[in-house]
């Protein structure tokens, strides 16, 4: 993937999770694979609802910068995830208000509520907490690799996908899913034959 585009694109998403409500002053971070070898991601410390593509970060999957700008402390949980998937090409962690509730309560997220959940989403792990930015993160993560969307105690969501558009709409339907089980209580999920009927899909 050309870099300036992918700096764009990147830059755009970060807007739309701003905007939409799903990350909130410099909360979370975003990362967007360009090759096998490279990776931009968000800086430590900024807005993502202010952010340019010039903001972004030029990675390799070593950890080494390659361009201008403080990377997010959470870089070793994304180059995890791209090396463990090689069809992931973005991954976005932020703080949405009804999935960080969940993970403060340590309350497991039931996507079987509809089938979207079911479909976008899958099972969704409930990572213990670690301190942002650890190796004892970045390992739990690891662990979890095959999901689509993860919940980490206390601290917020993950969402991988095969195309940065892919790893919003995970973020947007988790935070959906996460929100409806608050409206809904303890309503009834989908039967069983239905919800592995659907994960076939």
């Amino acid at each position: 993937m050309n870099e300036q585009y992918a700096r764009g694109r990147l830059a755009e998403t970060c807007r739309l999770l701003y905007d939409r409500g799903l990350t909130v002053s410099a909360g979370g971070n975003m990362s967007l694979r360009l090759n096998e070898r490279e990776f931009i991601i968000t800086p430590s410390g900024r807005n993502k609802g202010l952010l340019g593509p010039e903001d972004m970060v030029l990675m390799d999957m070593r950890g080494r910068r390659l361009s201008d700008g403080r990377p997010s402390m959470e870089k070793g949980f994304h180059m995890a995830l791209f090396k463990a998937n090689p069809g992931t090409a973005a991954v976005i962690h932020c703080h949405p208000l009804y999935c960080t509730a969940l993970a403060v309560k340590g309350e497991a997220l039931r996507t079987s509520l509809t089938p979207e959940g079911v479909i976008l989403l899958g099972e969704v792990p409930m990572i213990g907490y670690f301190t942002p930015g650890s190796k004892r993160l970045v390992e739990a993560v690891s662990m979890h690799s095959s999901h689509k969307a993860m919940l980490m105690e206390r601290h917020g969501a993950i969402t991988q996908g095969g195309t940065l558009e892919e790893a919003f709409n995970r973020m947007e339907e988790l935070e959906f899913q996460a929100r409806l089980q608050t409206l809904v209580g303890d309503a009834a999920g989908l039967p069983a034959a239905e919800v592995r009927k659907l994960s076939r899909m």
